[in-house]
């Protein structure tokens, strides 16, 4: 549904975005992430063709939105972080006035617009002149306009900024439901929206992607330390916990209500060697597994192993 080849995007000298590729699938959520700086919205403005890449392509339903700009954008709703609404109009009348710059017939109007409040569940306001707005329902009316023309992509940049823990709670729902019959794209700060809401997610740093996949697949990706969940049926003395660690070279050990946790590095000779372990003290086994990494952690860990990297390969 959506394909970027090798976007990059210069300033001068300064180079935003460098050879940005991925694709996404009809029907997936995908949350794009990055540092502040990291290239994000400059990434999200090329995909909607606001503005033009230096070098790559950009392809939606298979039309490409550079060469063929105005039946691509019929494919796309865009949600900037900054919306422009006009305070002075009612809700209705600005959806009129965005259905009409959207070249939607007059025929078609009423019901688009009656579509999108419906949709995003601004029925109660739709009378009511913008102004006199909560940001949570100002951000409901944009949507709103976003999705007028019914178009197959939601390209939504952070869409909760400023709200407050009510309201983003409102919108996360609304997101969600919004993107069961489109291919969306949510670019955020807020790691556990986008854990509650995305399958898949691209991550981008200095203008690089670094990653891309599900949180499974990002874990995977990591390098160094893991942490190992064992429970034994019986009762462990603390000595025995003490061999334990020192059997799997363990860097760290802590009990967690009877649970005993364990860093190691090398996660499959760990396992082994607490299996062997469990059967040479008669120990029952009942758990044996690999703690999951929270999106954060594999936010941190990736950004800071590229920075890493990258200051290895100055040296």
């Amino acid at each position: 549904m959506l394909e970027a080849r090798s976007l990059t995007r210069k300033y001068g000298d300064f180079t935003a975005v460098s050879d940005i590729s991925f694709s996404i699938n009809e029907g997936e959520i995908v949350g794009m992430l990055g540092p502040n700086g990291a290239g994000k919205t400059t990434t999200l403005r090329m995909l909607t063709g606001f503005l033009p890449p230096t070098s790559g392509t950009v392809r939606i339903a298979d039309i490409d939105i550079f060469e063929n700009p105005k039946e691509a954008k019929k494919q796309i709703g865009y949600l900037p972080e900054n919306v422009a609404l006009y305070p002075e109009m009612r809700v209705e009348e600005y959806l009129y006035m965005r259905a009409r710059l959207e070249g939607i017939r007059k025929s078609e109007r009423k019901k688009m617009i009656n579509s999108a409040i419906e949709e995003c569940l601004i029925e109660d306001v739709r009378h009511q002149i913008i102004r006199t707005l909560s940001k949570g329902y100002k951000q409901r009316v944009a949507l709103a306009a976003t999705l007028l023309h019914k178009p197959k992509v939601l390209i939504l940049d952070e869409p909760t900024v400023g709200l407050d823990p009510g309201q983003i709670i409102a919108i996360r729902k609304l997101i969600k439901e919004l993107g069961k019959e489109r291919t969306l794209i949510l670019s955020t700060h807020i790691l556990p929206e986008v854990e509650l809401i995305c399958k898949k997610v691209i991550i981008i740093d200095k203008g690089k992607k670094i990653a891309e996949g599900t949180l499974d697949d990002l874990a995977k990706q990591l390098k160094g330390e893991e942490t190992l969940i064992v429970q034994f049926k019986e009762k462990v003395k603390e000595e025995t916990i003490n061999e334990l660690s020192q059997a799997v070279k363990a860097k760290n050990v802590y009990l967690d209500n009877g649970t005993i946790k364990l860093l190691v590095k090398e996660q499959d000779k760990a396992r082994e060697t607490i299996f062997n372990f469990a059967v040479a003290k008669n120990l029952t086994l009942l758990e044996l597994s690999a703690e999951k990494k929270s999106l954060e952690d594999i936010f941190v860990r990736l950004t800071t192993q590229e920075n890493l990297e990258l200051e290895e390969e100055k040296q």
